[in-house]
């Protein structure tokens, strides 16, 4: 009698499609428990957002250029809110994003410069916003260095300090080189430490030394590569979505969509892309000076400035 043995081949094959069907099982069930995650974590900061009061702001941007359709320029503005009507800009940077090439090139305004404010006499540039909010500085950068602003993103200081704590619970390291501690509300020891939200917003507005308000952006920009940093950091990757919902509150922005905005800040916080940094006024291009209604001003020499502008963007400015 002849007797039937199993086909060894048949029995391996066997045994791998249900090792394959486990794996698939067991990504699937990933996939699910990673997205319902993400979803909670989304709707928890969207829902921590959501208790902070929002001003209307009104914008008009300028029209994409037709020569240079590929660039698209982001006005971003930290505000100094302390409950009062009305506020000054402590931060003001152009955010100039390169659809083509995915580069980004960020700019910082300092801002005690003297600034022709339209409707008003000259004030330092800071001043613009306290006058007549986002639109006014908008238009008194725009009509100054001849640049196109077509977007605009806000932010206040209490929020920025909530995101930072968000994506980086554990503190933002930082190589603080000085004590620092008046007017910031915060008290910080020379060294490399880990700096929590609102230690990191005292550290960017530090100025009370001899670099002043040149000191405190280059400090910002120090800030903005160490939260690149964090933001890479793949042990901070599961506070990304709570991060992402709370931006919805805690960004004021006019684009119409979410993907947008959060494509511009995943593209500033990219590991493969370089953040280009230049801040206006370029060196040898200012003197300090004084006036009776503005203080204590700097005055620049724009045609220096718009000219390494618009080499620094890449783009011609009218």
């Amino acid at each position: 009698m002849e007797e039937n043995y199993p086909n060894r081949r048949s029995t391996r094959k066997k045994r791998k499609l249900r090792f394959g069907r486990i794996i698939m099982t067991l990504l699937l069930f990933l996939l699910i428990g990673i997205t319902v995650y993400s979803i909670i974590q989304f709707n928890a900061g969207y829902k921590l957002a959501s208790t902070n009061e929002r001003k209307d702001v009104d914008f008009t941007g300028d029209p994409m250029d037709v020569k240079s359709s590929a660039i698209e320029n982001i006005l971003v503005l930290g505000v100094d809110t302390r409950g009062e009507e009305h506020s000054r800009t402590d931060t003001m940077m152009l955010v100039s994003w390169n659809k083509e090439t995915d580069e980004v090139n960020v700019v910082s305004f300092m801002r005690d410069i003297y600034a022709q404010i339209p409707g008003y006499k000259s004030y330092k540039l800071n001043t613009a916003y306290y006058l007549d909010g986002v639109q006014l500085v908008k238009d008194t950068i725009s009509s100054m260095f001849g640049v196109p602003i077509h977007h605009y993103a806000l932010i206040d200081f209490n929020s920025f300090e909530s995101l930072v704590d968000i994506v980086a619970p554990n503190g933002v390291e930082i190589d603080v080189e000085k004590a620092m501690s008046e007017k910031i509300g915060v008290v910080l020891e020379p060294g490399v430490q880990q700096l929590s939200g609102k230690e990191l917003l005292g550290y960017a507005r530090f100025r009370a030394d001899e670099e002043g308000d040149f000191g405190r952006v280059a400090r910002q920009q120090k800030v903005m590569e160490a939260l690149k940093d964090e933001m890479l950091s793949p042990s901070n990757a599961k506070n990304y979505p709570k991060f992402v919902g709370a931006i919805q509150g805690y960004v004021q922005t006019d684009y119409t969509t979410n993907e947008e905005i959060t494509h511009v800040l995943s593209l500033a916080f990219s590991g493969g892309i370089d953040i280009n940094k230049l801040t206006i006024p370029v060196k040898d291009s200012y003197v300090f000076t004084s006036y009776s209604h503005a203080g204590s001003v700097i005055e620049i020499d724009l045609e220096q400035n718009k000219k390494e502008l618009s080499d620094f963007i890449g783009m011609p400015l009218r």
